[in-house]
Order: C-alpha cells, then sequence, then structure tokens
C-alpha cells in the first residue's frame, strides 16, 4: 500500500469530485492517477490558496480504477462534472465543461485512468489540521510525494479513522472556478 500526497491550490468539486457517494479523481494529478494501485491511498492538502497550509482536503482509498472510455461509459458516473472525456470513432473529445479546456486534454489523458473511491474523507471548505507528528505527509510545492514508511502511512490512517468518519463532511472551499485549477503536477 502506497500514499500519495499532493498540495492543492484549488478545491472545486472538480479534482477531486467527492458526490454521490463516490470520490474520483479523473483530471489533474496524471502521474498519480498513472501509477497508483487499488488499495493505496490519495490526500490532497491545503495551500494558502486555499484552506491553509498544514490541513488535510480530503483522503480517498482507490477501490476502483478504470480508464476514460468505460469511466464515461459507466452508468454509476454518467452525470459526474469530472466525466468529461469520450471517444467517438476513435478520436477523444472533451465534453464542454467550466473547469477544464480543450488545451487539457493531452495532460489529462496522460493519468490514463480514473481512480475511484467508495471509502474516502472529504473535509473541503472545513478541512482538518494534519497534527504535528504527520507532517512529514504534506507534500510542500509542485508534484507530489509517495515515500512514506509503511509505519507512517499506517499510523497516519489509524488516526484518521479513529478520528472521523468516511464521507463528504462538507463543500469545496470554492464553489467559484478559477483559471486553472489542477495547479501543481
Amino acid at each position: 500500500m502506497k500514499l500519495y500526497s499532493y498540495v492543492m491550490i484549488s478545491d472545486t468539486g472538480f479534482a477531486p469530485n467527492p458526490n454521490d457517494d463516490f470520490c474520483t479523481l479523473a483530471c489533474c494529478k496524471p502521474k498519480i492517477r498513472r501509477v497508483a494501485s487499488i488499495g493505496d491511498w490519495v490526500i490532497g492538502t491545503g495551500s494558502k490558496s486555499t484552506v491553509g497550509n498544514n490541513k488535510l482536503i480530503y483522503a480517498m482509498k482507490i477501490t476502483e480504477k478504470m480508464d476514460f472510455d468505460s469511466y464515461y461509459n459507466d452508468i454509476r458516473f454518467k452525470n459526474r462534472i469530472d466525466n468529461i472525456y469520450f471517444k467517438n470513432k476513435g478520436e477523444w473529445f472533451q465534453k464542454p465543461n467550466q473547469y477544464h479546456h480543450e488545451q487539457d486534454i493531452d495532460h489529462d489523458l496522460s493519468g490514463e485512468y480514473v481512480l475511484i473511491s467508495d471509502y474516502f474523507y472529504y473535509f473541503g471548505e472545513k478541512a482538518i489540521e494534519i497534527p504535528e507528528r504527520f507532517k512529514e505527509v504534506i507534500k510542500i510545492g509542485p508534484g507530489h510525494k509517495s515515500n512514506f514508511s509503511e509505519d507512517l502511512i499506517t499510523d497516519f490512517l489509524v488516526w484518521l479513522k479513529e478520528k472521523y468518519n468516511p464521507g463528504k463532511m462538507s463543500n469545496p472551499y470554492e464553489l467559484e472556478v478559477k483559471s486553472k485549477i489542477c495547479g501543481f503536477e
């Protein structure tokens, strides 16, 4: 089991999308989406442009991983705001949306997969402070971090599970879309 951590410079409910009993990461963070496996965890932490540093916006255990075409055609995800990529006669297209534009297609599709969770913690605008003993899980700056010891991952998840109930606790920090929502890669 691995833990992938990254900084969220935007939290609109698009990436990740914590609605309808699922948390999905379909766009942004292509490197994580390409290499993460079922059973791994992904966490997004705050930044000065969102809820503040050292805060946990969400944590999701990957329970499914599927390609974009399968995601697009899966009835469970048909109306999700992040379900924007589909194939037509072998060519990729993007549904019109307020979050990503045509110039984002290559970036998003380079991740190859959509990460899906039915076991997640989404705090959004009520992001929680990460205790000092777990500050190591916080990624600072671009990219992501995943070189954590198994003990740290286990202790962090035990803390999270003992202190909070899974699910969506609040709305995203910002419901208004900014010009660039993915931020760091």
